[in-house]
Parts: structure tokens; sequence; C-alpha cells
């Protein structure tokens, strides 16, 4: 292959290939003992063992692969990659366990997040349950897949109707405006679901298990490659008022629904606080 070259296509089989060993290594991590803690940017923003274990794998297999791309991974290094950078134009986004505290519990929703982009623009992406093997992936154009099953997202119309997932972030001042803010969008949607790991409620939103997703305080790695399942699967991916959807603002719904939610997250003020 050539590396300069790789379609959205090639880079989704990379990204498959390397998923599985990954995914298994987290559950293997898991009966062990690598479930040894330490925090982040706050008391309640975990990290274990095994997230810089299989991150370190990840790394190494896509070197193997393809030594000249770029990797931005969530325990490998915020500023990016810079010995990897060689001009290539791929970035490689990794979640190691996305959903780190459900893994720290045993509750079985935490994913292996791997995604592709190339000049800046996101192709390739695939999660995995690490839990259950459950996968779901999309390639820039090819739409997006579980199983072998194409995923067209929900045919609710009807935001009073519509069962929404979000999540929370660290900061406790943060938390207390999310959720203001969530008990004032509750009584206008059907109901609530908080599971812990945004990868996965994004595959669940593109698959229609949940009608829509929306969260604040997103981090690329916790959305690159769900964030594309969602949007090949047909659902508007965007943030607040024309902007993308990044860390101020990522919502992800089927057209029907996206403007309504939109403007109630915009009266809420859903992207202001802390």
């Amino acid at each position: 292959m050539n590396e300069d070259r790789a379609t959205p296509a090639q880079l989704l089989a990379i990204a498959e290939a390397v998923v599985a060993p990954a995914a298994a290594q987290v559950a293997e991590l898991r009966a062990g003992a690598a479930r040894e803690v330490s925090t982040k940017s706050t008391e309640t923003d975990v990290v274990t063992a095994a997230d810089r274990a299989v991150e370190r794998q990840l790394v190494a297999e896509l070197r193997r692969r393809r030594p000249t791309d770029a990797v931005f991974g969530e325990e490998y290094g915020a500023g990016g990659d810079p010995a990897g950078a060689g001009g290539s134009g791929v970035r490689w986004l990794l979640d190691p366990i996305d959903g780190t505290v459900n893994y720290l519990y045993g509750i079985p929703w935490y994913a292996v997040s791997i995604a592709a982009e190339v000049d800046g623009e996101v192709v390739a992406g695939v999660v995995r349950n690490a839990a259950t093997g459950d996968q779901w992936s999309a390639s820039a154009g090819h739409g997006a897949w579980r199983e072998g099953r194409r995923l067209r997202g929900s045919t609710e119309t009807r935001l009073g109707h519509a069962l929404v997932a979000t999540g929370f972030g660290y900061q406790p001042a943060r938390r207390a405006y999310q959720a203001e803010v969530l008990a004032r969008l509750l009584p206008q949607v059907r109901d609530v679901r908080r599971l812990g790991a945004a990868a996965l409620d994004l595959c669940l939103a593109a698959e229609g298990t949940v009608d829509v997703f929306y969260e604040r305080g997103l981090q690329p790695w916790d959305h690159a490659a769900g964030g594309l399942i969602a949007a090949e699967a047909g659902l508007t991916v965007a943030g607040l008022d024309g902007a993308p959807g990044d860390g101020e603002m990522f919502i992800a719904a089927p057209p029907a629904l996206f403007g309504p939610l939109h403007d109630r997250l915009r009266e809420l003020a859903a992207a202001a606080g802390p």
C-alpha cells in the first residue's frame, strides 16, 4: 500500500484489524491486575494501567503498518505525536478505553475507539465494545455498519418522543451546570440515558437504539469514530449555530430531530457555564 494514497476503505481495514486484539487485551487486563487507578483532570476523571497498556499496543501496531502517520491518543499525548507526523496527511485518533469508569466497575459498556483523519477530515472509524465484542464501523461515503447490517438511525420525528443519550464532564461545576440543563430538557423528551461512553452512545444513535445524542466537553478521540459512524448513518452531526461538533457542543440526531434539539439546547444555554 502506498501510505500517502490510502483510501478511506484501506484505513478502515487497518482500524478493524487492530481494534479486535486491542479489545481482547482490554478484557484480559480487566481479568488480571491492570485496574490500578490514577486520576487526570479531577479526582473523578480516572485512568487505569489498562488504558495506557492498550494505547501502547495500538500505537505500536499502527507504527508497524504505517510508520509515517501521526497519532493522537487520550493517554499517548494530548499534544499529538510529532515523531509520527511524517507528512502522510493521516492522523489516527485513539481512545483505548472509552468508558473507563464502567470498565473499573465491571459495567459492560466500554470500548476501544479508533479513527483515521486525512488532512483533518475523519474518513474511517471503528468502535468495538470490549466487554461484548459488538462492533460498529464506517468509512467516508460508504455508510455505517454493525455486523454486516447497514445503519440508518432513528425514524422518530418528534422531540417529545425522543430517547436522548448524553454525558457529563468531570469538573464539579460543569457537572452541576449540565445537570441543570438536563433537568430543564427532560420534561420535553421521552427520557434520557446516561450510559458513560460517548463513542458507544454515538453508535446507539447511529443504529436508532437511542434517537439523539448530545454532550458538551468531548475530546476529539471521544467522538471521532462514533461521530463518523453517526454521520454515515444519515444523522446530522454538528455543534450549535452552524459550528462543527466539538468540545463546545456535539449533537448527533436524525435531520427531523436535529433542529428541535439544537434550538432547545441553545435556549437552555447548554454550551455556556463552566
